[in-house]
């Protein structure tokens, strides 16, 4: 079996390829680990392969805030340094001097 390596790391912000939103990471699958119900509702002409890492995202866009799932190859970093709205990153990051997001210690794994 092949040993899959994150590209993208818990705490960093990213925006998605295609639609626009973006979000801080919170945790990371080294494979699709989500319902097949969710799977079959993406439409099979952009539905991702399984075999690469998925991220749970603290996601927003201009209208809400919410909990994303996202594969690999539809995430790029996001370089804007627009603050980030969604209340729950500061529930489960600190923010170091440098701009990073860093797990509290109380949801650090």
């Amino acid at each position: 079996m092949k040993e899959r390596v994150a590209k993208f790391s818990i705490g960093e912000v990213v925006r998605h390829k295609v639609f626009p939103f973006r979000g801080v990471i919170f945790d990371v699958d080294p494979e699709f680990a989500n319902t097949e119900e969710w799977w079959n509702s993406i439409p099979a002409e952009v539905r991702p392969s399984k075999d690469q890492p998925f991220y749970h995202l603290l996601a927003e866009n201009d209208d809400s805030e919410y909990v994303a799932y996202v594969s690999e190859q539809n995430l790029i970093s996001d370089e804007s340094d627009m603050p980030l709205r969604n209340p729950q990153v500061e529930q489960i990051f600190d923010r170091s001097p440098t701009g990073q997001f860093k797990p509290k210690m109380s949801f650090a794994h």
